[in-house]
């Protein structure tokens, strides 16, 4: 299970993005973000940002930290969403593959050290960060359903997170 846990296991989990703090990221050499959409920032089926949420990337912008959301959903649905905020994005990420995240820390003129990929899916998000020498955040789904084609990788999610949580790897509740 050493495989599993180098590529599987988040650098780090929070509850959501507002746990997540400029501070706590300036403070680890922080200057990226690589965000995750859909139930990452808001429920798969909300369209746009909440108040909070606008807050949350103001807040980042404020302190220098630079946004792309890459997200393996269509442009339209991505582009609605990131156009109001102003924050760059790349649709069709095929995430768990790592071209997306290359991309955007080129546009973003950073390196992955100096990145944080944020996201709620072990199997696409967190696995794409880990394989590529990012640091990895993992939130608890906005809404605890997903779109069908989410739910087989979220079956492979729990199996995990039991045998991580058996293991004494993470300690958060589910």
């Amino acid at each position: 299970m050493g495989i599993f846990k180098k590529y599987l296991l988040p650098s780090k989990y929070a509850k959501n993005i507002f746990e997540i703090t400029p501070e706590e990221l300036t403070g680890r050499g922080v200057k990226a973000i690589i965000t995750d959409l859909d139930n990452t920032l808001v429920g798969w089926d909300v369209e746009l940002a909440t108040e909070e949420v606008v807050s949350w990337f103001n807040s980042m912008s404020e302190e220098g930290i630079k946004v792309t959301i890459v997200s393996n959903n269509n442009e339209v649905r991505v582009a609605a969403f990131a156009t109001p905020l102003k924050v760059d994005y790349i649709f069709n990420a095929r995430k768990p593959m790592g071209a997306a995240f290359k991309k955007a820390c080129r546009a973003m003129n950073v390196k992955p050290e100096e990145t944080v990929v944020i996201g709620d899916q072990m199997m696409t998000d967190v696995l794409a960060a880990n394989s590529n020498g990012f640091y990895s955040i993992m939130v608890v789904p906005v809404k605890a359903n997903d779109e069908w084609k989410t739910r087989v990788n979220r079956m492979m999610e729990r199996r995990f997170l039991a045998y991580f949580k058996r293991k004494g790897y993470i300690n958060w509740e589910e």
